[in-house]
């Protein structure tokens, strides 16, 4: 979970809060065996780890038991409003048979409309984007309308075009909030970088949405202003390197990076615990 609160960026609303879930990301969610998970799980089946009152029975051993995938996840709050609001706090153990399916069929959904309000929300806190901020505003209100609808039209709900027609704000407010950086801005949008020697590289005002970073080495370099959404940085070297002002950044994917107490943060995410440990 985050270990500081922010200034820029959602709210705790949109992070997940275990303690008002009743365990979906371990039961709904699919995973294979692989470097992220020790053993395979169907959707729909409660990990072997998740005890009778919804807490995971190796929670602060998950890392060495070979877990690393539930520590980078995050529901953005899912969690929480599919169990205390969509279904009124009814229990997916003790629901019907069809209920709780509903129940696994919706939390994804929902998930992915609680991503995306975690990004409206710190497009709006960017100044730059001040010039779309009523279109954002229009776009939060109706993607927040949206998770609240009944489990049967969430279930229902094409919810990649909506993320489509929000992606559309999400562009144009990087274009506005990359437009000052100093430099020439590089566009690395879907880059293959797995591997990439970047270290001290000069990164200022990037767009980096949806680039493969897996594994660079980004050692010192310099993020300043550039946009990281949909980056995957799992197992990046981000130690010492400046990401102040980086945006669409997300706890999932910092957790899933290495890093350092040099690693110069935006206040929207929290440093991993585990980068001291990895040094």
């Amino acid at each position: 979970m985050p270990e500081q609160t922010t200034d820029r960026g959602a709210g705790t609303e949109l992070r997940g809060d275990c303690a008002a879930c009743f365990g979906l990301c371990c039961v709904a969610l699919p995973f294979a065996a692989s470097a992220d998970f020790a053993r395979d799980k169907p959707a729909g089946k409660p990990c072997p780890n998740l005890r009778a009152d919804h807490r995971c029975d190796i929670h602060t051993r998950l890392r060495a038991e070979g877990y690393t995938g539930c520590t980078v996840y995050d529901c953005f709050g899912a969690g929480q409003k599919v169990s205390q609001i969509t279904f009124g706090g009814r229990d997916w153990r003790s629901a019907p048979a069809g209920q709780a399916r509903e129940m696994f069929e919706v939390f994804p959904v929902v998930r992915q409309l609680h991503e995306l309000l975690w990004y409206l929300t710190e497009a709006l806190a960017l100044p730059a984007a001040r010039p779309v901020h009523a279109d954002l505003g229009v776009a939060l209100e109706e993607t927040e309308r949206l998770t609240l609808l009944p489990p049967g039209e969430l279930a229902a709900l094409d919810v990649g075009a909506h993320r489509q027609e929000v992606n559309v704000l999400l562009l144009r407010t990087s274009e506005l909030a990359r437009a000052g950086a100093r430099g020439k801005k590089k566009d690395r949008r879907g880059a293959d970088l797995v591997g990439a020697r970047l270290k001290g590289a000069d990164l200022r005002g990037a767009s980096l949405r949806g680039a493969w970073l897996i594994a660079a080495d980004l050692t010192g370099a310099d993020l300043r202003g550039a946009d990281l959404i949909g980056a995957d940085l799992r197992d990046a070297n981000l130690t010492d390197a400046d990401l102040t002002g980086a945006f669409f950044l997300t706890q999932p994917q910092l957790n899933a990076a290495r890093g350092s107490a040099g690693t110069r943060l935006p206040r929207s995410v929290a440093r991993p615990v585990h980068w001291t440990a990895r040094g």
